[in-house]
């Protein structure tokens, strides 16, 4: 089974979900397989969060899927039980970092400022989600604070104010794996059963991670 990490790197782009029904899992998992976009992040800011991982990963395994929003230990364990392939939190916290690391999960812990990434690193971090993306200054706060870490290994995820239209300037940071996109599957979208429209979304999200990352080669 491909690693996630490498999937979500070799797509440049991962949707970041918030769904409120479980009916609606494999809807959304066959929108987004349709657009060619095989990985979503569902995050654990609805009660359905857990219910929607085990009911995608009983009936679309291959969409490879991981949970957001991990806040505590219990909603990591949930996470980990419903079929969570990959994990992300908005902030750091070194109990969770050392608890995905013990259950072998891939985690990425939000960052913002150098602070928050000598932290992170110090536990073994390589992989921190830059979040807010758009409060905390865009792809050129994002290239100054990724600079002095280069040199270790960091890669980034950017989530929380990336567009369609801002792909590009993102993945032309090469600590950069992908974005988060959150305009992709909007709950508003879900709820109303907008598939064909998350669907285009996905399609259009590829195709402009596609053509930043082969501008980076």
């Amino acid at each position: 089974m491909e690693n996630p990490i490498d999937l979500i790197a070799g797509l440049g782009v991962v949707p970041v979900i918030a769904i409120e029904r479980v009916c609606d899992a494999v809807p959304l998992a066959d929108a987004l397989l349709e657009g060619g976009l095989p990985v979503a992040e569902i995050t654990f800011r609805t009660e359905a969060a857990a219910d929607v991982l085990a009911a995608i990963r009983d009936a679309r395994p291959g969409l490879c899927i991981g949970a957001g929003t991990i806040l505590d230990r219990q909603s990591l364990d949930r996470a980990i039980e419903s079929g969570a392939r990959f994990a992300l939190a908005p902030g750091y916290d070194p109990e969770i970092v050392d608890a995905a690391k013990a259950a072998a999960l891939p985690f990425c812990p939000g960052v913002m400022t150098p602070t928050d990434l000598t932290l992170a690193t110090a536990r073994g971090v390589r992989l921190a989600k830059f979040f807010p993306a758009g409060v905390a200054g865009g792809p050129r706060a994002l290239s100054g604070i990724a600079a002095p870490f280069a040199h270790i290994g960091v890669r980034f995820i950017p989530t929380g104010g990336v567009t369609e239209a801002t792909i590009g300037e993102w993945l032309a940071i090469r600590q950069v794996v992908a974005v988060g996109g959150t305009w992709i599957a909007k709950t508003d979208d879900i709820r109303e059963g907008r598939f064909a429209d998350i669907s285009r979304n996905a399609a259009t999200a590829v195709k402009a991670a596609r053509e930043a990352l082969e501008r980076r080669t």
